[in-house]
């Protein structure tokens, strides 16, 4: 789960990392009471969306030379100006897509001279089990083409969960920030804060960028986004409650109130499967055959007939889906459940695409049977490379 920056500040804020004065605002005179709150005389208005690049952002409704999603202001006027041209707005950027995202919400923050910018995240290493200090010199709005063109500048520094973080790994990051004295103190200090809240909050991700040294010599966050694990959510539910159901894919929504582990694609070929490895085959060999997947959906080894339902409700709710596949290999999870979960949706939502079902396993003649006798129109498939063959021609793809 993802939350907004002004949020993130809050959250960081509370383990005393640096981070500038700043409000939310909803409405334009909301963030110009905003700027009253704070000295001055340069005011950050801030677009709050679940994407970065905003700042080279552009909104659909007001053209290029507008302005984008982080815009400079000396006055408390000049605040609500940009809010009201912002707000109810579609700022696009680079990580949005074409479509971009509506801006509901502001974050009114005090202006900070800045002297560097530098990058500094927290991820866990999959590959190590360790939490990771991912670090550069090189922070801003170009981070994604410093790691492209210049990789040797980004460092990575892992903190073994069997110690957890001890001074060395604070003077590690000074080091790779290029920082000595003060503000390598300053450095061990932040990065040890970030560590603590990393894990006291089961953080899946921390990003700082940029982390900027400002004309007095302080470090600061100036930039945080941070991500969640959504399993963990259950520990804070402080955390929970920051959730913006806006800014995230209405059919993942569903998903989760169902238990089903569901995530959008971009292309027109739904995919109903059991088991997370066996989603993903399944998606390869769609691409293989020359199709592209509308969803990752993995129904799990237990699930009811209700659920496959509701499954197969959300994959139908997508206008982008031509086709759906459904594979299914029954172990715990058996094949006449699936079929009779398919058939009552069906009859509730229809059945306006092709559909192609691969069964194995329990029950698959029980399941098999309940499809057949059931009138559906459906195409069977023996095995997944003969579904994945059928369901890229009947959408007509390249198979």
């Amino acid at each position: 789960m993802h939350i907004h920056e002004y949020q993130a500040k809050d959250v960081l804020r509370s383990y005393g990392v640096p981070v500038p004065d700043g409000f939310a605002a909803m409405d334009a005179d909301e963030a110009k009471a905003a700027a009253g709150k704070l000295p001055g005389p340069v005011f950050v208005v801030k677009a709050q969306i679940h994407a970065g690049g905003r700042g080279k952002g552009s909104f659909k409704e007001l053209g290029a030379d507008a302005g984008g999603g982080v815009r400079l202001a000396r006055s408390a006027d000049e605040v609500r100006e940009h809010a009201a041209q912002m707000l109810n707005n579609t700022l696009v950027t680079v990580q949005t897509g074409p479509d971009g995202k509506q801006v509901n919400r502001l974050y009114v923050e005090a202006g900070s001279q800045i002297d560097k910018e530098f990058y500094l995240s927290l991820l866990v290493d999959r590959a190590t089990g360790f939490t990771s200090f991912v670090v550069s010199t090189e922070g801003g709005m170009d981070i994604e083409a410093v790691a492209h063109e210049t990789p040797e500048k980004i460092l990575t520094l892992g903190v073994d969960p069997a110690t957890g973080f001890m001074p060395h790994h604070g003077r590690a990051v000074a080091k790779a920030l290029g920082l000595t004295g003060d503000l390598a103190k300053q450095a061990g200090a932040l990065a040890g804060k970030l560590y603590t809240a990393f894990m006291a909050r089961d953080m899946e991700m921390l990003e700082i960028n940029p982390l900027v040294l400002t004309g007095d010599g302080e470090l600061r966050c100036l930039d945080a986004k941070i991500g969640f694990d959504s399993n963990a959510l259950p520990r804070h539910p402080d955390i929970a409650e920051m959730r913006d159901e806006t800014e995230e894919d209405a059919k993942e929504i569903e998903a989760s109130r169902h238990d089903l582990s569901y995530i959008a694609l971009d292309g027109d070929i739904g995919c109903m499967v059991n088991g997370a490895g066996l989603a993903m085959g399944t998606m390869d060999i769609i691409k293989y055959h020359g199709g592209a997947p509308a969803n990752f959906l993995d129904v799990g080894g237990g699930a009811t007939a209700e659920k496959v339902a509701a499954a197969f409700k959300i994959i139908t709710a997508d206008p982008n889906v031509k086709g759906i596949l459904v594979n299914i290999f029954g172990g715990i999870m058996r094949c006449d459940v699936i079929a009779e979960g398919i058939i009552t949706a069906v009859k509730e939502v229809g059945l306006s695409v092709p559909l192609v079902v691969r069964l194995e396993g329990t029950n698959v003649a029980e399941g098999k049977k309940i499809i057949e006798e059931s009138g559906l129109n459906v195409i069977s498939a023996d095995d997944l490379d003969d579904a994945a063959q059928k369901i890229v021609k009947a959408v007509g793809g390249s198979n």
